[in-house]
């Protein structure tokens, strides 16, 4: 889905992918035109509007004898294991950020529940985030006071 908010929120992967959904199209179109072999040459028609019909003459020798090889490309194996690499190193980055997702709509449905009002006590605090709590006791005991205060 190319309208997706997360192609439109930074400016150049917007960019990216205008330029790549534009390349994409300009694949596609050139895919459809040279997908039928070209139409036959209209010869007869030239002879009619040339002067010099021996032009035309050996213009059409020339392209019934004209027998160019095709041009095969093929997509290299190194090339195409590459890409494969690259496919499954964005599937697992992919997954990384479902699961950070996923973890994230926890935590926010964990700190819904957890909020604190003005009826919430210390006690209350120190049992939703326990390594608040502790961190919170050890710099106590260590007497820091000011330790995320000062510079």
């Amino acid at each position: 889905d190319w309208s997706a908010a997360h192609f439109k929120s930074n400016p150049e992967l917007s960019a990216a992918v205008s330029s790549f959904r534009a390349w994409a199209a300009s694949a596609e179109a050139m895919a459809e035109k040279y997908s039928a072999p070209p139409e036959k040459i209209d010869f007869a028609g030239y002879k009619a509007a040339v002067r010099d019909q021996s032009i035309v003459d050996s213009l059409e020798a020339f392209y019934a004898t004209a027998k160019p090889a095709p041009e095969v490309y093929e997509w290299s194996a190194e090339d195409k294991a590459d890409k494969q690499n690259q496919i499954e190193e964005a599937k697992g980055r992919m997954a990384f950020t479902q699961e950070m997702i996923e973890e994230t709509e926890m935590e926010i449905e964990f700190m819904k529940a957890n909020r604190t009002t003005r009826e919430t006590s210390g006690t209350d605090i120190a049992e939703a985030y326990p390594d608040i709590a502790e961190e919170t006791e050890k710099e106590l005991e260590e007497r820091k006071w000011f330790k995320d205060a000062i510079a």
